[in-house]
């Protein structure tokens, strides 16, 4: 592979600026919009790349260099071993390869809208397929450090660049892009069934979820939120991204995400939603609930994005990795306290928390 110092990012169909690295050592990326965006366009992350003339330059930490939005695009977890088996196949180090040439590898397959030029992903062919082939082959790359696998190019085409440690595909179902998910090594058999029950009980609870399936009773299956019924992709930001913050410690507490949505979207029903979601995530006991797992989206103006990953899952210490009102270990009155602390009804509160807590218990 040719190496690369700069590359271009585009979104429907038109350029949103040049990303380059500067020369000092460690690099970092440098990125500028083009004149034709910064007058028709919008800011792609509002913090960190607001929609202003002139060269900007990423902090190293704690993306190694990138910006947080980019870094959204990138695989994590299991998107990223998939793609390392795949390059040593084809003779290629990954830990070789810069911010730039990773981007690349993603082109036009990546979450949300934005694009990378030139394009060196895979050509992508997500219709419908044999479940259970894949996730044996699944199962046997995360099992075995030195296999390659049959279908590591199937696998690499179908992935995109999913985050998170479970294996995951994309396909075409039904007229529209879904997300499915296979075990990873340790999950019960029946976790996809577990995790479509979630899914449905949020919703109960009044949380915006994406359409969900549990296909051939077995693989859960989500509707992508980044993809119109048209096809066309909706922009996507990470809180991670948004604020730069490392997704793979706690760094953040919910009134952060409050904070996010009220200068973002300036919406009190998006703040309702963090609200049960927070509540939501308290009572079943979803601990992951890190910088990654919330995101904010760019359609005619910002919005809080429907809810994703809702699972009871454990981490460190058993600590909610976003605390709650300052408290990695958050009970009801948390939850009350940092709603009133930013700015809703506390009566409100009390009585979703409870309503939450109820349909919770009779699941």
């Amino acid at each position: 592979m040719q190496q690369l110092t700069h590359i271009e990012v585009w979104m429907h169909g038109r350029q949103v600026g040049r990303l380059g690295l500067t020369p000092n050592k460690p690099q970092t990326c440098a990125f500028e919009y083009t004149a034709e965006w910064l007058q028709n366009g919008f800011s792609i992350s509002p913090f960190e790349l607001p929609l202003t003339p002139g060269l900007k330059i990423a902090p190293y930490h704690p993306f190694e260099g990138s910006f947080g939005v980019f870094a959204d695009s990138l695989p994590d977890g299991w998107g990223q071993l998939v793609l390392h088996r795949y390059l040593m196949q084809k003779g290629i180090n990954s830990n070789n390869l810069n911010i730039l040439e990773r981007l690349c590898l993603v082109g036009h397959n990546g979450r949300g809208a934005l694009e990378f030029r030139p394009d060196r992903s895979l050509h992508n062919t997500p219709e419908y397929l044999d479940f259970e082939r894949l996730a044996a082959e699944s199962d046997s790359i995360l099992a075995d450090d030195a296999y390659m696998g049959e279908h590591l190019e199937e696998l690499v085409q179908r992935g995109g660049s999913p985050g998170g440690a479970r294996p995951k595909i994309f396909i075409q179902h039904e007229g529209a892009e879904w997300l499915v998910k296979f075990r990873a090594r340790g999950d019960k058999k029946s976790i996809g069934k577990e995790e479509y029950r979630y899914s449905l009980l949020a919703k109960q609870c009044g949380i915006e979820m994406p359409e969900t399936r549990l296909l051939e009773d077995k693989w859960f299956a989500t509707k992508r939120f980044d993809r119109k019924p048209d096809g066309s992709k909706i922009h996507v930001v990470t809180a991670s991204g948004l604020l730069q913050a490392d997704y793979t410690i706690p760094c953040m507490d919910y009134r952060h995400l409050f904070a996010l949505a009220n200068r973002l979207t300036h919406s009190m029903e998006d703040m309702w939603k963090i609200y049960r979601l927070m509540c939501f995530n308290v009572i079943i006991g979803n601990r992951d609930d890190h910088a990654r797992n919330f995101a904010f989206i760019f359609d005619n103006g910002w919005l809080f994005s429907p809810a994703y990953d809702l699972l009871p899952c454990g981490s460190s210490g058993d600590y909610h990795t976003t605390s709650i009102n300052e408290n990695p270990l958050p009970q009801r009155e948390d939850c009350i306290r940092l709603a009133e602390k930013v700015g809703l009804d506390t009566k409100q509160a009390i009585l979703i928390y409870d309503e939450i807590e109820r349909k919770c218990r009779e699941k």
